[in-house]
């Protein structure tokens, strides 16, 4: 057993038990909504289907700042997210580990806020306000469930732990 008192060699032993342990990818996404409750969709130009604002935790970064950041990038945004919605488990797929994401609530947009949203780094399309109905056709079917799940939450006032969507 390592010494607990010698600062050097505790450090080197809890560095060598971090370095085997698991490795988590983060994203983080954030739901806004306009004064008819429609959900503020984004098309990226990275893939094929339409999201919802926000993305990928960069090293270290707590998921509500990448939110923040992603937003800001994303539609030159820059709103402190609410509340923790839900967190999704994401399996691995194709070339990817799992993921965590983490679904904020960026809450109504105003019509002020809405006139300044911006296309800004590039990896955006479109963006457009959407009914569920249609959010829900254009989204993944997962990301869909994540994202109703979401807005039950939003309605109830409770966050919710899923996997895959459920």
């Amino acid at each position: 057993m390592v010494d607990q008192n010698d600062p050097e060699a505790w450090n080197a032993y809890l560095a060598e038990g971090n370095a085997k342990q698991a490795r988590k990818r983060v994203a983080a996404d954030v739901i806004f909504r306009d004064a008819e409750g429609r959900v503020l969709l984004v098309d990226p130009t990275y893939k094929p289907d339409w999201d919802v604002p926000g993305g990928m935790a960069e090293a270290n970064e707590p998921p509500r700042a990448a939110a923040r950041r992603e937003v800001k990038e994303e539609l030159s945004l820059d709103i402190e997210p609410g509340a923790l919605l839900c967190v999704d488990w994401v399996a691995p797929h194709g070339p990817w580990d799992d993921t965590l994401v983490f679904v904020f609530d960026g809450g109504e947009l105003t019509a002020e806020q809405q006139a300044k949203l911006r296309l800004g780094d590039g990896e955006l399309a479109e963006f457009r306000f959407c009914r569920p109905d249609e959010a829900a056709e254009l989204l993944r079917p997962y990301v869909w469930r994540r994202i109703s799940a979401a807005l039950d939450g939003l309605r109830e006032g409770t966050g919710r732990y899923l996997e895959e969507g459920r």
